[in-house]
């Protein structure tokens, strides 16, 4: 499997991304935390599905559902989704992610060399 990656220094920069790239009316997006990173995976080729995009940052944030305001560009935690003009995500931490792990072993490879 091949990877490509995007590194942004926040969570919020990641956040932002995901909320330009999503489809119209997406509302609850999934982004996971996983041995130190947050991160999504994107297939670039979606009938293949090689390659595929890593975003990422080098942060954690705790598993929930957040709420995150496109405008401000800041997030909160929250217990439901109440309003429409906001964008959710759910922030889960696999026990374990093989495909990540490539990932994550390909990206600090690629860091050392």
């Amino acid at each position: 499997m091949k990877f490509e990656f995007e590194e942004f220094e926040t969570v919020e920069e990641v956040l932002t991304y995901m909320v330009t790239i999503s489809p119209m009316m997406k509302q609850v997006l999934a982004v996971n935390v996983y041995k130190g990173y947050t991160f999504v995976m994107i297939p670039i080729a979606p009938l293949s599905g090689d390659p595929i995009l890593m975003v990422y940052t080098k942060k954690t944030i705790e598993p929930s559902l957040l709420e995150f305001d496109f405008s401000t560009q800041k997030y909160k935690k929250v217990i439901s989704l109440e309003r429409a003009d906001k964008s959710y995500f759910i922030v889960t931490t696999p026990k374990q992610n093989t495909l990540a792990d490539q990932a994550i072993a390909d990206l600090e490879n690629k860091e050392k060399h």
